[in-house]
This record gives structure tokens, sequence and C-alpha cells, in this order.
């Protein structure tokens, strides 16, 4: 497990209820609606401005929506009690402080939700940066950002997990240790929401797929019905969102 004790809180459910995001006249987010369920790794695909990024800003109260709801465990996360031990997320590995030690960027997140120092310690050995703990986040390559930005998701111990292309600068060697990462915490229990254009890695990786085009939910199944029906995950994803496009363009 990930933390030193048991957790007070399973993962838990992400929901959301006819989500919709206007910017002016830009409609990135349309009526969207699904659940994200514990224990299970849930890819979350669409081509580039499909609404990905924007859905999971909204989960974690960064983007107010028009209208509808995103929801973890039927409340807000702006709601939520030191909400580093419920949520965990990786939306940007630059959004650190680059004059930090990686450390002292971590050390602060804890502080600010009344975490145990220890904890710090803990996640940097986990995600294989305890050797440059007091190094400046300034002077990391992006695959050292990525985990750090993960060693950040995982602080609080939180049963529910998001990630956003986290495999970006990795090696191979990083790209399997994330695989195995997102596995093991879904075979504990968790919820996990991960976002990639890697089709391979997220046919090794998800149970279950979710994905979007122009904003509005394209199909929600399991990567074995998709795999049944179609040749491969890719092919898969790459008829659905054709259509889905084609579907936007004229609609």
């Amino acid at each position: 497990m990930c933390g030193t004790g048991p957790r007070a809180q399973p993962g838990g459910v992400i929901e959301l209820r006819n989500l919709t995001k206007r910017y002016g006249d830009t409609l990135a987010v349309d009526d969207l609606s699904f659940r994200v369920e514990p224990g299970r790794v849930t890819g979350f695909l669409g081509p580039n401005g499909a609404g990905k990024s924007t859905t999971m800003r909204m989960v974690l109260g960064l983007d107010t929506p028009t209208s509808g709801e995103a929801l973890v465990d039927g409340g807000r996360y702006v709601d939520l009690p030191r909400p580093l031990t419920r949520v965990g997320a990786l939306l940007d590995a630059g959004a650190v402080h680059l004059g930090r030690s990686a450390y002292n960027h971590l050390l602060a997140l804890a502080l600010s939700n009344d975490l145990p120092e220890t904890r710090v310690a803990e996640v940097l050995e986990q995600v294989g940066l305890a050797g440059v703990a007091r190094r400046k986040a300034g002077g990391f390559s992006l695959g050292m950002k990525q985990r750090l930005g993960i060693a950040a998701a995982l602080l609080g111990d939180p049963g529910v997990l998001m990630f956003d292309e986290p495999v970006n600068g990795l090696d191979p060697d990083g790209v399997r240790w994330i695989r195995h990462l997102m596995r093991g915490l879904a075979g504990e229990g968790r919820t996990i929401l991960l976002s990639s254009h890697l089709m391979s890695e997220m046919a090794l990786t998800a149970d279950h797929i979710v994905i979007v085009g122009r904003g509005r939910l394209v199909v929600q199944a399991t990567v074995s019905e998709l795999t049944e029906r179609y040749p491969s995950l890719e092919e898969a994803y790459l008829e659905l969102t054709a259509a889905s496009l084609e579907y936007g363009a004229n609609r």
C-alpha cells in the first residue's frame, strides 16, 4: 500500500452529471456524464481539444462548470477538508516552484494539508527521487518533474487519483514503472483516471475506457469489449473518434 497505515477512505467515485463548460463562444465540454469507479484504471481518451483536460480541471475545482456537476463521492472537491487525503492529481508536471528543492516542494504541500513530514521522504523514495530530494526542481528533466508530480499526487495517500499524460518525458523504464504503479494502485481499491495518447500503453494499463470527442461522450466500455469489436484499442479509438468528429462538425 502507498502509505504507512490504513487509509481513511478507500477509492471513491468520480461522477460527472451533464457537465458543460463554455469559454465565450467555444463549447469545450458538452453535457458530459460518466462515472469512474474504484478498483480499476479508467483510461480517458480523445483527440486534442476534446475537453479532457478541461474536464479534469473541473473535477478539481480549477475551472467552474457553466452547468452540470463534477463530483467526488457525491461532493465537490472544493468542499473537501484536507483534499490531498482524498484526491491526488497530476495535470501539469511543470507546475512546481522551480527554485525549491523536490523535498521542500512536497513539504509545503504536506504542511498545507496537515500531513506528517515523514510522508515526503516516503513518496520521494516511491517515485525514485530520494537521491535528488535536495536538488532544485528547476534543474529537473521533464521525466523527473513527472515523477515529482506523481509524488505530490500520492502525498496524502488518497483513494482517488487523476493523471493527465503522466508518461510524457519518461524513458521506456519509466513508462513501464508508471504502468505497474497504476495497476498496483487500482489493485489496492483506488480510483484511477488516466488520460494519455499512448494507445499501446493504455491497452496494457486500463481496464475501462471513456472516449470523448468535441466535448461529448463517444463511448464508455471495457478494454476487452472494445478489442472484441475492433482489431485493437488503437483501431477502436481512431474509428470512434473519427465518427464523433464528423458528427460534431455537422451538428
